[in-house]
C-alpha cells in the first residue's frame, strides 16, 4: 500500500503525543504502583509492539498498558488501555473511534475481574458523534482540540 506525505505526516505527529505522554504515564504509574508499557524492547513480552490477547484469541496492538505486578520482565495484569490518536480532519475520525473501541472493548471484556480502565488521548479534529460513541461505551477521553 502507497503511503501519501499526509500520512506520514500524521504518524509522527501521533509518535509526538505518544512521547510527549510518556514521561507523566510514567510519573503516574510510579505513584500507584503500576508498570507502564508502551511501544519499545521488553525482555517480558516478544517484539516490540504492546499487544495483548483477548479471549477470543485475537491480538491487539496498543499504546500504552498499566499493569499490575508487572516489570521489565514479568507481564502484569492490565489496569489500564490507553490509545492515542491525531486526525486532520473529520472525514475519518468516526473509522478511528470505531478501530480504537473494537481493540480495547474485547481486552476489557477479557480482563472484566480485574476491571481495567479503557481511556483515549484525541488530538486533533473528532466529531461529537465519534467522542459520544467512545464516552457510550465506558472510554474516558482527553481531548486536545
Amino acid at each position: 500500500m502507497a503511503e501519501s506525505p499526509a500520512h506520514k505526516l500524521g504518524q509522527l505527529i501521533g509518535l509526538a503525543i505518544e512521547r510527549a505522554l510518556e514521561e507523566p504515564l510514567h510519573a503516574f504509574g510510579r505513584q500507584h504502583g503500576l508498570y507502564l508499557d508502551k511501544k519499545g524492547p521488553r525482555p517480558g513480552r516478544n517484539g516490540v509492539k504492546v499487544t495483548w490477547l483477548d479471549k477470543y484469541r485475537n491480538t491487539h496492538d496498543l499504546d500504552f498498558v498499566f499493569e499490575r505486578g508487572g516489570s521489565n520482565v514479568v507481564r502484569g495484569q492490565p489496569a489500564a488501555f490507553i490509545e492515542v490518536a491525531w486526525r486532520r480532519y473529520t472525514k475519518h475520525s468516526r473509522n478511528k473511534v470505531q478501530e480504537i473501541q473494537g481493540a480495547i472493548t474485547p481486552l476489557r471484556d477479557t480482563y472484566q475481574g480485574l476491571s481495567p480502565f479503557a481511556g483515549v488521548v484525541l488530538a486533533g479534529v473528532f466529531t461529537d458523534g465519534s467522542l459520544q460513541q467512545l464516552r457510550s461505551h465506558g472510554f474516558s477521553i482527553l481531548f486536545f482540540p
